[in-house]
């Protein structure tokens, strides 16, 4: 066990102590909140359109008021002389509307110098069509006022379980993907992080000097628990960081608490209010210990299949791309069955794909947020986990049959079906 504890703290030090460690560590937080944000601050960000309208029909003026940065101008000009002139003018695009038959509606033409944006044609043909359904609605004598009343706004309340807990279906379907889908990162990066790791001893030939020291058993599964150490202190870093920036961020998001009464509570204050509701629809004294539980139980399931493969590789490494295909197909499979159990977290293929270890750790995590054990009963749970269990302690018995072997193995491409013989080989 001493020997073990040497390998382990040796491949932590050795990982932790790279520069790469420490910008990846900060830097992936980054991107990720990048990933979330950018997206919508650049569709909210406002556009720089001055289009000019020729309204033939003489509907539409005054019912075009300036929106995010799309600015409408009239003019009283002919189409045919106007478009050839309006860039000179100061305009980015013209709309031209026809004379309008309300039943038969004409197409609206948008003169521009290139493509005409995604978000300008969405919020045009918006505001376009509330004009004609509102002159529509006034040549059929329909009251316009009546109609909105008559309309309703019907919002369902989930309320799970025995402690009926209010709960968000949305919500858990993102926190959902995101715990799975960082489940699959770690199988695949961190399981590959310790092939590469395997095959730079072999060819190195350092794998030489330390199994005279160390049986191969212990060798791999020190190396397999070091780089799950660093992964841990990777993940123990990342929530350190959510936490600090959900403190910091929120109340700067959300302006000043306090609404006086009889004033409207501001947007950015709902908004914040809303992410509180919603955080809270999730159970995270369940979750997170069971993220660390599939973090931990499919990084080791896998690793040791992947410490395997790279005790077989030699220098060719095409070798490790064809003898990787068979471990890393299951993980993909994992990630196509959690994109169908996010939507349906009770369908059979979920439940199926939550028990199997092969694809439990990415799948369940998909499903957990939805409850426990409203969604995911505990029987299933339980199950899962076991299987996750025996499933490691049986991918390590198979890795330490084949690492023994291939580890001391040099200048032979091997074949599965020798890799197979290695296996059933009694010691």
């Amino acid at each position: 066990m001493n020997k073990i504890w040497i390998i382990i703290k040796r491949e932590f030090l050795t990982r932790v102590r790279k520069k790469s460690f420490i910008v990846t560590t900060l830097l992936l937080p980054i991107f990720f909140a990048a990933m979330i944000i950018l997206p919508g601050v650049f569709i909210s960000s406002d556009n720089d359109e001055k289009v000019a309208v020729i309204d033939e029909s003489g509907y539409f003026a005054g019912k075009l008021p300036d929106e995010k940065g799309i600015h409408y101008t009239f003019v009283d000009a002919k189409v045919d002389t106007f478009k050839k002139s309006y860039r000179n003018q100061g305009y980015t695009g013209l709309l031209h509307i026809p004379k309008l038959d309300l039943n038969r509606l004409p197409a609206f033409v948008y003169y521009s110098k290139g493509q005409m944006p995604f978000s300008l044609r969405g919020s045009m043909e918006k505001r376009l069509e509330s004009v004609v359904e509102d002159k529509r609605m006034e040549a059929a004598g329909i009251d316009k006022s009546k109609l909105e009343d008559i309309r309703a706004d019907i919002n369902i309340e989930n309320l799970a379980g025995e402690a009926e807990k209010k709960g968000s279906s949305t919500v858990a379907y993102i926190v959902g993907w995101v715990a799975g889908f960082l489940i699959y990162i770690v199988l695949l990066v961190f399981g590959m992080m310790v092939m590469r790791g395997v095959m730079e001893e072999k060819t190195n030939r350092i794998a030489e000097v330390m199994v005279s020291s160390v049986k191969p058993f212990q060798l791999m599964m020190g190396k397999i628990v070091g780089i799950a150490g660093v992964g841990l202190l990777q993940f123990i870093i990342w929530t350190g960081i959510m936490i600090l920036l959900n403190t910091l961020l929120l109340p700067l998001l959300g302006g000043d608490t306090e609404v006086a009464a009889g004033t409207q509570m501001s947007g950015s204050a709902k908004f914040t209010e809303q992410i509180a509701l919603a955080m809270a629809s999730i159970d995270w004294f369940t979750l997170l210990p069971l993220f660390l539980f599939y973090f931990l139980g499919g990084y080791l399931f896998y690793a040791a299949l992947f410490a395997a493969v790279g005790s077989l590789v030699n220098e060719d490494p095409n070798d490790a791309q064809s003898l990787t295909f068979p471990i890393t197909l299951p993980i993909i499979v994992a990630i196509i069955i959690m994109i169908q159990a996010v939507v349906n977290p009770t369908s059979p293929l979920a439940v199926w794909g939550s028990i199997i270890p092969f694809t439990s750790p990415v799948v369940m995590m998909a499903r957990i947020p939805y409850g426990v054990p409203g969604t995911v009963p505990y029987w299933q749970l339980g199950l899962s986990m076991v299987s996750l269990i025996a499933g490691f302690l049986g991918t390590t018995w198979v890795a330490a049959k084949i690492y023994r072997t291939g580890i001391l193995m040099y200048g032979k491409k091997v074949t599965l079906g020798e890799v197979g013989k290695w296996i059933f080989k009694k010691s």
